[in-house]
């Protein structure tokens, strides 16, 4: 009797006082207050495995050796930076632009180091396989380096015509570097794409590996979620789009073929979008920096074309909240109209409300999602946030034609945001992203084009018929909501 009744004794002092340990690593940790809220809640229901789950991914833990190596890297990256200065290629003439747009670059410069470059041509592509047989044509033409690093890699259809370029390239002489990361494309991983590319001379590396032994050192749901290619430091390439052809893609999900955009990026701003690449190489391989520039025949970039570029890459032990605040800024900065696209929408507190404020002081807020998306628990929890946005006069817009998966903002036909993250609190604080923030005019105006696109193939939620929602479906919306800065 005295042995069953142990077990109950232990649980009884043990969890309080894991619960208090934890509460106090929380407190000290400032997170939001909504991440911290549902972590105390978490770990208070759960005495097993709520202490468990904060121990795996509840700290943004990138462990003490990656930590050292990102603040060598900022070394390095500082000195890029000052012989950009020198270069004249941060000499802006904002006088083209809105007033606002001077304020965000002091704002990158200040949160995330990053300055605008002037200078630069972008070209919108939205068709998946053009995508990829331009990537592979780019590929083909390279003469120096190629760098590359995605989330996913799948076999497949024009994504086999890429990898068959990139081994061509590196039967040429090209130093050919490609970072995919471990956890997304782990089916990839196990086919025989990685072998053949590794006989074909191509260097290729896992990101932020996984396994149980790493969950001591740092969190294992950190990701690698960016989107680039840069061929000879000419040509660069970033977007939404992982290497993937979307018909040969999660076709048992149920959603439909993802719908994605990149831009093909010539000019100042190829640098950099090199720079981040290059970063994310040396933290996993250890290569120095002057080596990796040295074979990829980097340079700064001449200035080509009329878009300004302040290239904003994020991530735990990076740049903070930088990226959330630029995007803050470019929304607070609408006046007339504002176009957002993205697939997965589970905004924090500080992104609801100025969506809702942008709405509320008069301008034109149209919010474009996936009718259906691949995530069961964010399609609910996600679901709990258009009531509040309906109702405050933003135009929430559901696309039927596949997987939406474009992460796009567009400020009164003058200003966007492009690149490869998501309104939702894991791309804004845990994974590692990058994003275009584009003062120019004419990309404004073709990206509003896109955007429109999708919403001609949406359905608009109408405020009262979606309030007339079954009990149930709005209990289940609403719970899940509580748990949401944790998904």
């Amino acid at each position: 009797m005295d042995f069953v009744a142990l077990p109950t004794t232990i649980g009884v002092i043990v969890h309080p006082l894991l619960v208090i340990g934890i509460a106090v690593r929380v407190i000290m940790n400032r997170p939001a207050t909504g991440v911290a809220l549902a972590w105390l809640l978490l770990v208070a229901l759960l005495p097993i495995g709520g202490p468990v789950i904060y121990f795996l991914i509840g700290e943004r833990r990138i462990g003490r050796s990656r930590t050292q190596r990102l603040e060598a890297l900022r070394g390095e990256f500082k000195r890029i930076s000052l012989e950009a200065i020198r270069e004249r290629l941060t000499d802006v003439d904002w006088s083209r632009h809105p007033p606002g747009a001077r304020g965000m670059d002091r704002l990158g410069r200040k949160t995330a180091g990053i300055a605008t470059v002037r200078g630069s041509t972008l070209e919108m592509f939205s068709d998946a396989q053009k995508i990829l047989r331009a990537i592979a044509r780019d590929i083909d033409q390279a003469s120096t380096g190629v760098l590359m690093e995605f989330y996913i890699w799948n076999e497949g259809g024009a994504a086999d015509e890429v990898l068959e370029a990139v081994i061509r390239a590196a039967g040429r002489g090209v130093a050919c570097r490609l970072l995919v990361d471990a956890l997304g494309a782990r089916p990839w991983w196990r086919s025989k794409q990685p072998a053949r590319l590794r006989a074909a001379g191509v260097a290729l590396q896992a990101a932020l590996p996984v396994g149980i032994l790493r969950t001591f050192v740092g969190r294992t749901d950190l990701r690698l979620h960016r989107k680039i290619v840069v061929v000879d430091g000419d040509v660069a390439w970033t977007g939404s789009m992982n290497l993937v052809d979307p018909r040969f893609f999660k076709q048992d999900s149920g959603v439909g073929q993802w719908v994605d955009a990149m831009v093909r990026v010539q000019g100042a701003a190829v640098a950099p979008l090199a720079a981040t690449v290059i970063g994310d190489w040396a933290l996993e391989t250890g290569e120095s920096i002057g080596d990796l520039i040295e074979s990829a025949g980097l340079r700064l970039v001449e200035p080509l074309g009329s878009s300004d570029i302040q290239v904003v890459a994020s991530g735990p032990g990076e740049a903070g909240d930088g990226l959330l605040q630029m995007i803050l800024a470019l929304i607070h900065s609408a006046r007339d109209e504002l176009v957002l696209t993205t697939p997965y929408l589970v905004p924090d507190e500080s992104l609801l409300r100025a969506l809702r404020g942008a709405a509320c002081r008069g301008v034109k807020v149209s919010l474009i999602v996936p009718e259906k998306i691949d995530s069961l628990l964010t399609r609910y929890a996600s679901r709990s946030y258009y009531e509040d946005l309906v109702l405050a006069g933003v135009q929430v817009c559901l696309y039927r034609g596949g997987l939406l998966h474009t992460k796009s903002i567009m400020v009164d036909g003058e200003m966007s945001m492009f690149g490869t993250v998501n309104l939702d609190m894991r791309s804004l604080w845990l994974n590692y992203e990058v994003a275009l923030f584009v003062y120019d005019k004419p990309f404004a105006v073709e990206l509003r084009r896109l955007q429109w696109s999708y919403r001609e193939d949406s359905n608009c939620l109408d405020a009262a018929a979606w309030n007339q929602r079954p009990f149930r479906i709005r209990l289940v919306e609403n719970a899940l909501r509580l748990i949401s800065p944790l998904l």
